[in-house]
């Protein structure tokens, strides 16, 4: 039996493997009449933002790049209506009609991102338990950590810029992360994101877009409710992760009276504290779009920036799949124009968090998030705001430019 056995095997390690290569398509109905399998430009193939690579960047260090997409699916530190772990999911959806590098022009930019010189791919989700918020906090530092570790690509075209090494505590040039959330304790974040950055840029100046501070006080309460998506600002300045010059934009929630004053806020005197000034939502109508994007300015100055942007700092009429939503937001088109004003800046990274898809009609905030992260990516690529009118318009002809 033995030798009955041993004689098959060598009779079949002797044999031709059964395809040496793939079988030709070419007489087949599909192939014969239609050609390659291309994926629809709008709703077909593998589900990446905007259409980029796809990588499980991860496990695959082979893919160099300058700017990834990122998911952090994590939700459990909200306070108020679950839901944000599926918002990577969410926006990826949302940007299925742009196409980069193909269909992401626009009359705003008057560019696309994607012809701006940067190797742009997408690096999936972390893998984030839901069991445990410790333990979740430390997988999307290390991930994160990763990402911004790896060497870049350097750039495609002769119009990429190197602007991350005059920044860098090692004079390297690091890659960036748009990351997509989940709730907010991911994103301008205390222990993944800022931890992470702190290591390659030391402390960095907040641009943080909310209807809320997230700067709450944690006095008294336990290792485990200390940290929270209201709070996590609070675990970061007690960290030295953040200049003293990081501004909120778009404020409106409700807060604690101080026991003093009927006109002052508790809240507003530990937010100054942690090293935020605050735009509050109604100061888009009192002074102005441009006079909003030149305080933003001036507050961070030259400093390595982040920026985070929560999704319920859009009205909730215009955006209402958000865990926590407060009335009076700004609109979609206001905040595009804000992230434009700010082209230019020393951005190190970015996150667009708190979409939460249960809550949404008709894919309207996940398409409003995708679109704004279309935003992130130019303002990452250029050195300056656009300019005022754009080709094919009447204004130069009317005398308004």
């Amino acid at each position: 039996m033995l030798a009955t056995l041993l004689f098959a095997s060598l009779a079949f390690a002797h044999q031709s493997p059964l395809h040496t290569s793939s079988p030709s398509t070419a007489h087949e109905p599909w192939t014969s009449k239609y050609g390659p399998q291309t994926e629809h430009g709008y709703f077909g193939g593998i589900l990446s933002y905007a259409h980029l690579p796809y990588v499980k960047c991860l496990e695959d260090a082979s893919k160099p790049y300058d700017i990834a997409i990122f998911g952090m699916p994590f939700d459990t530190t909200t306070t108020y209506r679950p839901g944000a772990r599926f918002g990577p999911y969410a926006i990826r959806s949302g940007s299925r009609r742009q196409s980069i590098p193909g269909y992401a022009w626009d009359l705003s930019w008057e560019v696309n991102p994607g012809k701006l010189g940067a190797e742009l791919i997408d690096c999936g989700d972390v893998p984030v338990t839901a069991m445990d918020n410790a333990k979740a906090i430390d997988q999307m530092e290390a991930a994160y950590t990763t990402l911004v570790s790896r060497p870049v690509m350097g750039g495609i075209n002769a119009l990429y810029k190197d602007r991350t090494s005059a920044l860098a505590l090692d004079g390297k040039e690091h890659p960036r992360v748009v990351t997509l959330g989940g709730d907010h304790t991911i994103a301008s974040c205390v222990l993944p994101i800022l931890r992470s950055l702190y290591k390659v840029y030391g402390p960095v100046s907040v641009i943080h877009f909310d209807s809320h501070m997230d700067t709450g006080a944690v006095e008294g309460r336990t290792d485990q409710e200390r940290i929270t998506h209201g709070t996590y600002f609070t675990i970061a300045a007690e960290e030295h992760l953040m200049t003293n010059s990081s501004i909120h934009g778009g404020i409106r929630s409700k807060m604690m009276a101080s026991c003093n004053s009927l006109a002052h806020s508790e809240d507003v005197t530990h937010d100054e504290s942690v090293g935020f000034q605050v735009i509050s939502a109604e100061d888009l109508d009192d002074y102005g779009v441009n006079a909003v994007i030149e305080a933003i300015r001036k507050r961070v100055g030259s400093s390595p920036v982040y920026l985070s942007l929560d999704i319920d700092v859009i009205d909730p009429g215009l955006a209402p799949a958000t865990g926590t939503p407060e009335a009076g937001g700004w609109t979609t088109r206001e905040m595009k124009r804000i992230l434009r004003g700010l082209a230019g800046l020393n951005f190190v990274g970015a996150d667009i968090v708190e979409v939460a898809p249960a809550y949404d009609h008709a894919d309207i905030t996940g398409i409003a998030a995708a679109d704004l992260v279309h935003d992130f990516l130019v303002a990452m690529l250029t050195d300056k705001p656009p300019r005022v009118g754009h080709i094919g318009s009447p204004w130069a002809d009317l005398g308004l430019l």
